[in-house]
């Protein structure tokens, strides 16, 4: 992967000194194009052969659903990038015994969906229609990209009793950084695509690059989070969780692995039990209570 992004990175750094508009074109789409498409692991094909699928049209894609139960007490399950609902699989059997409903989903560009390319708003609209066909949420469990899709969701009319963030993305520069980072682009096609990223995907938007920040107007968030993230995290940096831990105050808890990184930390058991502990548990104070434990 890291092989293929630096030939991409070449390639669009050459173009982009004879012709910026069309290398600034590349890089808009591989920017919201997925390197790669997760397929289901066996544990996750046996999870998913008892879901009911069905489909959102999302952006003119097909957005794949699953849902686990009747419906009745629903908690959304919001993957990352290059991820899918599936990664989720070792949640469902402790929600199901708790009488919730678990609902995942295949994003564009993800999956099982359809689609090549994708971004956030992507993630938002599934987020805002399973919402509407399936009202509050008793929580949202959510990875990676996918945290940063359920705080916009949220602050955009969804409704959930809690919100467990796991590895997840606080701030939309750190994507976008991360990305030419990644592909060593040259400031000039850096400038060329972040104008892009503001016309094409946010056309007439003030301010995305704070709009889109997971903690922008934080306190609309009341709902108590729960926060896990690996400090050998080399996807996401722990700075992201921090941010979060900071911007959401006393309404956040931030819990620290180790040695997990970006991926494996949504199969640690100790994870998925902490996840499902602060689902269960009754918040009548309304607050997560605000703590940083490392384990």
């Amino acid at each position: 992967m890291e092989q293929a992004a630096a030939l991409i990175g070449k390639a669009l750094n050459a173009t982009s000194l004879l012709a910026p508009r069309l290398a600034g074109a590349g890089a808009y789409r591989v920017f919201r194009l997925p390197l790669k498409r997760a397929a289901a692991r066996p544990a996750e094909q046996e999870v998913l052969a008892d879901a009911d699928i069905g489909k959102l049209s999302v952006g003119g894609e097909t957005a794949v659903t699953y849902r686990w139960g009747s419906g009745a007490r629903p908690v959304l399950l919001v993957h990352g990038w290059q991820s899918r609902g599936s990664c989720f699989a070792r949640f469902v059997p402790g929600l199901l015994e708790q009488g919730l409903s678990p609902i995942a989903f295949d994003a564009p560009a993800h999956g099982d969906a359809t689609g090549d390319t994708t971004n956030v708003l992507a993630f938002q609209d599934a987020i805002l229609q399973l919402s509407e066909q399936y009202g509050e949420f008793e929580a949202i469990i959510s990875h990676s990209v996918g945290v940063m899709a359920s705080a916009l969701a949220l602050r955009s009319g969804v409704r959930a009793g809690r919100l467990v963030a796991i590895s997840g993305v606080c701030e939309f520069t750190y994507l976008f950084d991360q990305f030419c980072d990644q592909l060593a682009l040259r400031p000039r096609l850096r400038a060329e695509l972040r104008g892009r990223i503001e016309r094409d995907v946010f056309p007439g938007e003030q301010d995305i690059w704070q709009r889109f920040s997971a903690v922008h107007r934080a306190a609309e968030l009341t709902l108590p989070i729960l926060l896990f993230h690996d400090e050998n995290d080399q996807r996401v940096g722990m700075d992201q969780a921090r941010r979060m831990a900071t911007g959401f105050g006393d309404r956040a808890r931030l819990v620290t692995t180790k040695g997990l990184g970006h991926r494996r930390i949504l199969d640690d058991p100790d994870v998925v039990q902490g996840a499902l502990d602060f689902v269960a548990a009754a918040r009548n104070d309304g607050s997560a209570g605000a703590e940083a434990v490392t384990r």
